[in-house]
């Protein structure tokens, strides 16, 4: 069929339905929400079979849900409505949820019900949630939806209160007025509801020293203390603030909008609220391998089992500082230098890497020159791991990557993909060219011309052609709990094989091989000279294109490669 996405963003969810339906042979093709005559003119443009709103904000018009069907992913159980569904679930602790796909009516989230999928809702932040429990039951229901649909013989179900159990309602929007912290009374438990409820958007509202923030974010803590609502300690850019009967990591603040002020944008906590004014609170480091054996905050952990070595790390929203990538670069060779023989590298759940940070390059000083700190600290990282010729390095994606995050993974011997990631090898959106190293791993990989159509394309690749296309190595099924212990079994498999010799020797030599054709000191300083171009002169795109996905700003229109 021929298919339109219908959404406010092409975030995580749409990109990974666009996928999923692709993959299946439909034709796709997407419009963002821009307004009426917008939705309206790209919709007579397409002429779809069917439209689905993955992600939407606001309203389908009435005369398009009249003319086409159109179905909306609600991220509820059936019955549930409201513009605050997941939020709500996670402050109030539900331990179940779903996702249901109904289609458009007069009335938001009231219309027939195409599918309903349930989910179990484990701890973590509503983005984690979001781009895991929530998408993976998402996409099942659309598939449903789409089959039924397809099929001419579903008789989607009216919405009916009296036929169901429901655990869903008609809830209010989640103000900042459900939101708010008493640091005297709640305890660690409700303060992390709180928290997560609010990660990523729109954070809690809240003061520190003196000036109201939007917390974003959150971290049990269990060994530091102190009086409730003081800030105690700060680690590697994140704040700790103590509860009634415990603390929390706060790793992201965002300054509240003053009236007729400029935009505001999350930042490293200590970054917002500026390192002098905390020079009284003492900054409490821990080791990776420490972090690994303790509930506590660490962006970076490290631990050992059955000869495979484990770094994990979590970096929020994907994106990777100068100061994080040195960070994760020392771990790296700490890591390297331990008796195993195998090395698995990426974070427990969620995303792999999306490349250099943008905001802190925005919040810099002079940004050009953050940007290229920014890129040479990636390319430190992806040289060690390329030269690393004594362990046998294994990148496992249980998430999403991008750009330069992609390109990073590329640098191990092996990348292995959870079936339900999506990846985006590409830079031009940002409009740079990229770096660490992609000109050399990217082609070795998958050949130069389908390096050339990938980064030229700009579009979304799924797990199953990034394994046609040699992208990746393997893809594990299931849940992030379930690809993790995959990868555990497989890393133990290698790290236990007679043939892991023969794997190292091979690698030492293809390295010393493709030296001798072109140093990889070559492939960085082509790179990083197209790159010094993106950052320096004042007609690129890159400054422009990074301040509007910074400040959140809507495009004029959707991109053209989207339309399809």
């Amino acid at each position: 069929m021929r298919v339109l996405l219908i959404a406010s963003a092409f975030n995580s969810l749409t990109q990974r339905v666009h996928v999923e339906l692709r993959e299946r042979g439909h034709t796709l093709g997407v419009e963002l929400a821009l307004g009426d005559e917008a939705v309206r003119a790209g919709v007579e443009r397409f002429r779809p079979d069917l439209i689905l709103a993955p992600m939407l904000t606001r309203a389908v018009p009435e005369d398009v849900w009249q003319r086409y069907p159109v179905l909306i992913v609600h991220p509820g159980p059936k019955g549930d409505r409201g513009p605050s569904s997941l939020d709500w679930a996670i402050q109030l602790g539900a331990a179940e949820w779903g996702v249901t796909v109904l289609q458009a009516v007069a009335e938001m989230d009231a219309g027939p019900v195409w599918a309903s999928v349930p989910f179990t809702v484990r701890a973590g932040g509503k983005s984690e949630v979001y781009r895991n429990e929530v998408a993976d039951a998402a996409v099942e229901a659309v598939l449903l939806a789409v089959e039924r649909f397809a099929g001419g013989w579903y008789g989607p179900e009216p919405l009916d209160y009296s036929q169901w159990d429901v655990t869903g309602q008609l809830r209010p929007y989640h103000a900042q007025e459900f939101r708010r912290i008493d640091w005297l009374a709640d305890d660690t438990a409700t303060v992390l509801r709180k928290l997560r409820a609010a990660d990523s958007q729109p954070g809690v509202l809240d003061t520190l020293l003196g000036r109201e923030y939007f917390l974003h974010g959150g971290c049990a803590e269990d060994e530091l203390r102190g009086s409730p609502g003081e800030l105690i300690a700060t680690r590697d850019g994140a704040v700790c603030r103590a509860t009634a009967d415990g603390a929390v990591w706060i790793p992201q603040l965002r300054p509240r909008r003053e009236a007729g002020g400029p935009p505001t944008f999350k930042l490293p906590a200590v970054d917002a609220l500026g390192a002098e004014a905390l020079t009284a609170v003492p900054e409490v480091p821990v080791t990776p391998s420490v972090a690994a054996r303790r509930d506590t905050w660490s962006e970076i952990r490290y631990r050992e089992e059955q000869g495979v070595g484990y770094l994990e790390f979590t970096f929020s929203g994907g994106a990777m500082s100068t100061a994080q990538c040195r960070r994760l670069l020392a771990a790296y060779r700490a890591a390297v230098v331990r008796p195993t023989s195998v090395l698995v590298l990426g974070a427990a759940r969620d995303f792999f890497s999306n490349g250099i940070h943008l905001n802190v390059i925005e919040a810099a000083g002079d940004p050009a020159a953050e940007s290229w700190a920014n890129i040479n600290a990636m390319d430190d990282l992806v040289e060690a791991i390329l030269t690393s010729t004594d362990k046998y390095v294994v990148a496992a994606l249980a998430g999403n990557a991008a750009a330069g995050g992609l390109m990073l993974s590329l640098a191990a011997d092996e990348v292995w993909c959870r079936a339900s990631a999506v990846l985006n090898p590409h830079y031009r959106l940002m409009g740079l060219y990229g770096s660490e190293y992609w000109t050399y791993t990217l082609p070795r990989r998958v050949g130069a011309d389908q390096a050339q159509r990938l980064t030229d394309a700009a579009l979304p690749v799924g797990a199953g052609e990034a394994l046609a296309l040699g992208l990746v190595d393997r893809i594990g099924d299931g849940d992030s709990t379930t690809f993790r212990t995959w990868v555990q079994q497989q890393a133990e498999l290698i790290a236990g094989s007679g043939e892991l010799a023969t794997k190292m020797a091979t690698k030492k030599q293809r390295r010393a091989d493709d030296e001798a054709v072109k140093p990889l000191a070559a492939y960085r300083a082509e790179e990083l000279a197209r790159m010094r171009h993106n950052f320096l002169d004042p007609g690129e795109s890159y400054h422009q294109l990074r301040r509007a996905f910074v400040h959140k700003s809507c495009p004029p229109e959707t991109p053209a490669h989207l339309r399809g």
